[in-house]
């Protein structure tokens, strides 16, 4: 497992456009991903559960993945997250 911390820095947050931009990402990776806010664990390829989580600009969230590709897949969302989802 390898996870890191990241703060969502989007003004939108993940809702609509990141949140699917977020979703289609984590999809082609085969690690099982997991973003974890305050001990809630969602499903980062799920389009609903990422949208529902209230995942705000300034939530603070883990990245947690499990498999094969865990780090890329890791790296690569927090990036994504880091960088405002070129917003």
């Amino acid at each position: 497992m390898y996870s890191k911390n990241v703060t969502i820095t989007n003004p939108t947050g993940l809702h609509a456009r990141p949140a699917s931009q977020f979703v289609q990402t984590a999809a082609k990776f085969a690690s099982e991903i997991l973003l974890v806010k305050n001990g809630n664990e969602i499903n980062a390829k799920s389009i609903m559960g990422v949208m529902a989580g209230g995942l705000s600009q300034g939530t603070e969230i883990e990245i947690r993945a499990n498999g094969a590709d865990e780090q890329e897949a890791v790296d690569t969302l927090a990036a994504l997250i880091e960088n405002g989802f070129g917003e």
